[in-house]
């Protein structure tokens, strides 16, 4: 991993950090050297996780804030990271957590246009479809949006496909193998466009297909099952989120080229690249593959040819994509 520049503050912020995904989270970023400053922002307990961050023998100093001392975390933020908001309980739907996390996000994003309204921006809170377009809005009503700053963070559902088709194959390195999803961040509107693995497709049977896709799309119910009411995917979702930080500080702060992840974007940030799927379905939002430049998004690349099965499912997305993101962006704007 690239050192930080040298004299170069690099501060990142995790919103968040004393929760279940906040508290792996900020402990995979200690880890890196490219991060300077550390500021580690929740309503409760931070202090105490950024006193106990801040023993291990890596550069980045840490700082923890509570529930009054948001402005001061995020005062001059390069990277701002959202874990924030309630965990889904079982019997939950990502609509459901919208009542309750929109306001927290919202807040959130104030505080970001307020103190460092050129940070990048990493939205991890679900329902990500909707938070991610309540972000853009607020900074909107700012005057400091731009949207190849502002990302969801959909890596979770990359990493699960990577680990899910190793295991129908074993032959596929999980590791090394990353695997295109595009769409949205929950249930239908994931789609992993499995037909990109040379050779992967054409060994399973419809049935096998099925139930793959259907484990990528509802896999967070998986966990949340498992966990019995003690909460969702946190340890996983830290892994995913750290890494699509980690990535993107490689792009922005050492300069590295040619990095690419999937994420939930606003697809003005390549309006060249975009201009016709736009205009086709009618979507602001969607989940591609996009490169990192040290502006963010450099491009974002172009919806690869598809199977019949993944139009299949690409047509089920569309809509609900658009529901979801015309709910987000309304909480802003009609409020």
């Amino acid at each position: 991993m690239s050192p930080a520049p040298e004299n170069n503050m690099v501060k990142v912020v995790v919103c968040g950090a004393a929760g279940g995904i906040g508290q792996p989270l900020s402990l995979l970023l200690k880890q890196s050297d490219l991060i300077t400053d550390l500021a580690l922002y929740d309503v409760v307990n931070a202090p105490g996780v950024a006193a106990d961050l801040s023993h291990i023998n890596t550069k980045s100093r840490v700082t923890g804030h509570g529930k009054d001392d948001m402005d001061a975390a995020l005062k001059d933020a390069h990277t701002v990271v959202i874990p924030a908001g309630v965990p889904r309980k079982p019997g939950m739907t990502r609509d459901d957590l919208f009542k309750i996390n929109a306001g927290i996000i919202a807040g959130l994003a104030e505080g970001i246009a307020k103190n460092c309204p050129g940070a990048f921006v990493l939205v991890i809170s679900n329902p990500v479809n909707s938070t991610v377009p309540i972000v853009a809005e607020v900074l909107k009503k700012h005057g400091v949006f731009n949207p190849k700053k502002v990302f969801g963070i959909s890596t979770l559902d990359v990493v699960r496909s990577s680990r899910f088709v190793s295991e129908v194959n074993p032959s596929v390195d999980p590791k090394s193998t990353r695997i295109t999803v595009v769409g949205g961040h929950s249930g239908i509107t994931i789609v992993p466009i499995l037909s990109k693995i040379p050779g992967f497709v054409e060994g399973l049977t419809k049935e096998q297909l099925d139930a793959l896709t259907y484990r990528i799309q509802y896999g967070g119910d998986e966990v949340v099952k498992a966990k019995d009411g003690a909460g969702s995917a946190t340890l996983s979702m830290a892994y995913a989120g750290a890494r699509f930080a980690l990535t993107l500080l490689e792009a922005t702060v050492a300069g590295k080229t040619g990095l690419v992840e999937s994420s939930y974007v606003n697809l003005d940030a390549d309006k060249e690249s975009t201009a016709a799927f736009k205009a086709e379905h009618g979507l602001d939002y969607f989940a591609l593959d996009v490169e990192f430049g040290k502006e963010g998004v450099k491009h974002i690349l172009p919806l690869p040819q598809v199977s019949t099965y993944e139009q299949t499912l690409l047509d089920a997305a569309y809509p609900e994509l658009k529901t979801n993101i015309t709910k987000g962006a309304s909480f802003v704007i009609g409020a």
